[in-house]
């Protein structure tokens, strides 16, 4: 049989796409061996022909124009490695439109677009793969997609943000604050120019989105996530968390609501029991832990992001597609490229008045005589029982303390109103923190 040659092109050439054309150049030998075909990068798009890059490509594989690649009717894989939404929407509809396998790196183009982009593969015969959008290198979405296929989810809680995950980590065993850590995140490449995305839990949440999609069949759209980033975390809530056997991680659920069906996604500091698997993952890791009702728990740990990761992940889907490409015929549509919805009907989305948890709030307040029972009694009028209170003076010359309270089970919505309303008090000096104690199963 005369062996296949199939034409990769590759949108964007930033760390990622020069780190995919590396390893798909050095290890070309490898893979024509594996797959019984030559795989070949045959054109690059990028913004600056002129700019100075790590790897060495002939200029004539360059073109300042995506959209050639998307409509080359020679081209068979298409990696979208550009990152945003406007350029990389029509480059990706295009592909798919065409026919085309799209490989793609941009979980905020999924998030956002990914019923579009799905209905535009169905249209035009082209697939869709996405590894790479949400963990880097740790394979959860083909673990969720092939590996536990036969499984319904109760529950998939994740550690989905590297620079977050960094920050806190070195918060708690430096001691240091979330701008001090910050400052040196940048200077080391941990985190961007632009925080933001990362720090506000953005990033973490179009994963999230993703991983409800692939596990529930429905596309949650972004504004239904409660989403709250690190910013405010402080050298308090780290000492509570240590001295009380918890980690503080910024937490990915996404959780089937077992009384009624209902989804429920979030991305919030919690308070992570060091007991859970999730709650001794340090430093950039990112970790997934994933509950079936066949196989139980599994957990998956490494590397969420860099060039290395990213590209193993990038490379794996176009591994992927070259096998399909190779061994397919002209009506089969394999398994493992555009996964069905596990569920016929739309699933419900869960309202904040039936999400139970326990939830730790900080607050600053005046050290006067009645706040406490100001305190105490808002919280009652909202059914929220304390568990422990505990205070601190902020300095020894003013005349404010911290105090941090932890709740027995209660609803988000009673927290959420508990919490409008103790920011209202005239003794509470700034907005409350507040973030779940994780009780995962």
């Amino acid at each position: 049989m005369k062996e296949k040659n199939i034409k990769i092109g590759l949108c964007g050439f930033g760390v990622v796409g020069q780190g995919v054309y590396s390893q798909l150049s050095g290890k070309k030998a490898y893979l024509q061996e594996q797959l019984g075909a030559n795989l070949e990068v045959v054109r690059i798009a990028v913004r600056d022909l002129n700019k100075t890059r790590d790897v060495s490509v002939g200029s004539s594989l360059l073109t300042t124009d995506p959209m050639a690649i998307a409509n080359d009717p020679t081209i068979d894989i298409l990696c979208e490695l550009m990152g945003g939404q406007g350029v990389a929407l029509e480059v990706t509809l295009a592909a798919l439109r065409s026919g085309k396998v799209l490989v793609t790196a941009n979980k905020a183009l999924l998030c956002d677009h990914g019923a579009e982009i799905f209905a535009a593969a169905a249209e035009g015969g082209g697939h869709v793969l996405f590894e790479a959008s949400v963990a880097g290198g740790i394979p959860v979405i083909k673990a969720i997609n092939e590996g536990l296929i036969i499984n319904n989810f109760s529950s998939i809680y994740g550690i989905l943000n590297g620079t977050c995950n960094y920050i806190l980590t070195r918060m708690t065993n430096e001691g240091l604050s979330y701008q001090e850590i910050l400052s040196q995140a940048k200077t080391l490449g941990y985190a961007e120019a632009d925080e933001s995305l990362d720090v506000d839990g953005i990033d973490a949440t179009h994963k999230a989105v993703i991983l409800a999609y692939l596990a529930h069949g429905r596309w949650v759209p972004f504004e239904n996530v409660l989403v709250q980033g690190v910013t405010a975390v402080t050298q308090d809530d780290i000492a509570f968390a240590k001295e009380n056997g918890y980690a503080i991680k910024l937490i990915a659920v996404i959780d089937r609501i077992q009384d009624n069906g209902k989804l429920y996604v979030s991305v919030l500091p919690t308070l992570v029991s060091k007991k859970y698997s999730l709650g001794t993952v340090d430093g950039v890791f990112n970790a997934i832990s994933i509950h079936g009702d066949v196989v139980g728990e599994t957990v998956y740990i490494g590397p969420g992001a860099g060039r290395n990761a990213t590209s193993s992940a990038v490379i794996a889907d176009v591994v992927d597609a070259s096998k399909h490409l190779i061994y397919r015929c002209s009506e089969t549509r394999f398994p493992f490229l555009d996964p069905a919805p596990r569920n016929g009907a739309e699933v419900e989305l869960a309202e904040p008045a039936e999400i139970h948890s326990r939830y730790y709030v900080r607050l600053l307040v005046m050290d006067q005589p009645g706040v406490m029972a100001e305190i105490a009694s808002i919280l009652a009028s909202h059914e929220v029982s304390l568990a422990s209170v505990s205070q601190k003076e902020v300095n020894e010359d003013a005349a404010k303390a911290s105090l941090i309270i932890t709740t027995h089970m209660t609803t988000e919505q009673a927290i959420f109103d508990a919490v409008v309303d103790l920011e209202a008090l005239a003794s509470v000096e700034e907005k409350p923190f507040c973030m779940p104690i994780g009780a995962f199963k």
